[in-house]
């Protein structure tokens, strides 16, 4: 049991409910109340935390990564998305499970650190000979003991066949819907505190085959898990998409069966107005990625459209080759900003996009009966921001300080009624070794591709 008192609670429950000074009781790993004033002291055996001057959260939700990137960062640093990938995938020819795990695990040690208690992956690079990278993905998820969506990603469309992978960076359409199917076997579970969940992602629409798209689709839906792609980033995509297809990526996706209530896409930058209203009236999920869209400079997707229509949207941090901080909590003010710069300050409050980094994330990825908000019953995935310093001393609001302030320090990142963070400190894993281990894999990997 963990007795959080004496704090600031934003539930993000439906009604938006939150206590200027309130409590929250952790029991057998789920929320056993929360209210306004003091705790009540339970007489059994039980951690209690004096969170004054804290604000309690729900665990932040990142819809979208690539966590082997974290090996990669800091390369083509001024390319656009079709020059960044032809840069990176030469280099990428060279993973393997211990490069793999190395930077899995560093990037989800960043995420919980900032905030993030489920992680959404997407990887979709398996060279041969490089072992089996997926489990490495797994693995890492468990070290460093956050929730994760893993998601088997796949390619089959190599440059010979007009894609923008080498044709040795792909696989067979066959072999990876064989492959994708046994990671579900392997990984996936239905409980609704599951700690690793698994889905189905070919990467994008550019490297990978209609067949290898609708293959994908019904294997998911055999199987009752999710489906992931890229969709609509780029200005390139679409032009390449009317020219190849006759039509635009969202028409493009609609007739392969890629839209619906088990569908995100990750971006979604380029959308027109009839776009944005089938993603709403087919409830098809946005994994919105601000930072790696400003990174690659990409467009400003058209959020608060797409929360108008009704469409799920969530945060995402995206892979660290393109967002070298790597971390979740950045990403709300970047999410607010944003959408103020396409639609000016009535465009996003704080709190709307406290919402997109929590329960927007847990309808993204079909968990919101679960996850993402503060409610007795609900699993008990919480951060505890601590506001007692500097940086946030007379900011009145503590929602409006999380957000348009500097991203404040943990008191506690709480997973399953687990204490992952304590005090800024990484309780699962030594940061320190995870930075070695991450070092070593960068230079092997870039080594590799001289």
């Amino acid at each position: 049991m963990i007795v959080l008192d004496r704090c600031a609670v934003s539930t993000v429950d439906e009604a938006g409910t939150e206590h200027a000074s309130g409590h929250v009781v952790v029991e057998n790993g789920r929320i056993s109340s929360v209210a306004s004033g003091p705790a009540p002291r339970p007489s059994g055996a039980h951690t209690y935390v004096d969170a004054s001057s804290c604000l309690v959260t729900p665990g932040l939700i990142n819809t979208h990564h690539h966590l082997y990137q974290w090996a990669t960062r800091g390369l083509a640093t001024d390319a656009t998305l079709f020059e960044w990938l032809t840069t990176l995938y030469p280099v990428w020819r060279g993973l393997d499970d211990t490069v793999t795990h190395a930077a899995a695990s560093a990037g989800l040690a960043k995420l919980a650190l900032t905030g993030c208690t489920l992680a959404a992956d997407h990887h979709y690079v398996f060279p041969s000979g490089g072992g089996d990278v997926f489990d490495a993905l797994v693995s890492a998820g468990r070290r460093v003991g956050i929730r994760l969506e893993a998601v088997r990603g796949s390619m089959d469309r190599g440059r010979s066949r007009g894609g923008l992978p080498p044709d040795n960076l792909v696989e067979e359409t066959e072999a990876a819907l064989i492959a994708t199917e046994r990671a579900i076997g392997d990984h996936h579970s239905t409980a609704d505190d599951a700690l690793v969940r698994v889905a189905v992602g070919p990467c994008s629409p550019f490297s990978v085959s209609k067949e290898l798209m609708t293959g994908a689709a019904s294997l998911a839906r055999r199987h009752g898990v999710r489906l992931h792609t890229h969709l609509a980033e780029t200005k390139d995509e679409e032009e390449q998409c009317l020219a190849e297809n006759g039509c635009t990526p969202t028409e493009y996706a609609e007739q392969l069966g890629w839209l619906g209530p088990d569908v995100w896409l990750a971006h979604t930058v380029h959308l027109n107005g009839d776009a944005v209203k089938r993603l709403g009236a087919t409830s098809t999920g946005s994994a919105h990625c601000p930072t790696s869209n400003g990174r690659l400079g990409t467009g400003i997707a058209p959020v608060r459209d797409l929360l108008d229509a009704g469409a799920p949207v969530g945060l995402g941090v995206d892979g660290a080759a393109s967002n070298e901080d790597g971390g979740l909590v950045v990403e709300l003010r970047s999410a607010l900003y944003q959408a103020r710069q396409r639609g000016g300050p009535a465009a996003m409050n704080a709190r709307e996009a406290l919402w997109m980094g929590t329960m927007g994330g847990a309808r993204v990825l079909g968990r919101a009966d679960s996850l993402g908000s503060i409610e007795p019953g609900k699993v008990a995935d919480l951060a505890v921001w601590d506001l007692s310093g500097l940086d946030h001393a007379g900011i009145a609001d503590p929602v409006a300080a999380l957000v348009l302030g500097t991203p404040p320090p943990l008191k506690l990142l709480v997973v399953g009624g687990e204490v992952v963070v304590r005090d800024g400190v990484l309780l699962t894993a030594s940061t320190d070794e995870l930075a070695r281990d991450l070092s070593a894999a960068s230079a092997k990997l870039q080594e590799a591709a001289r």
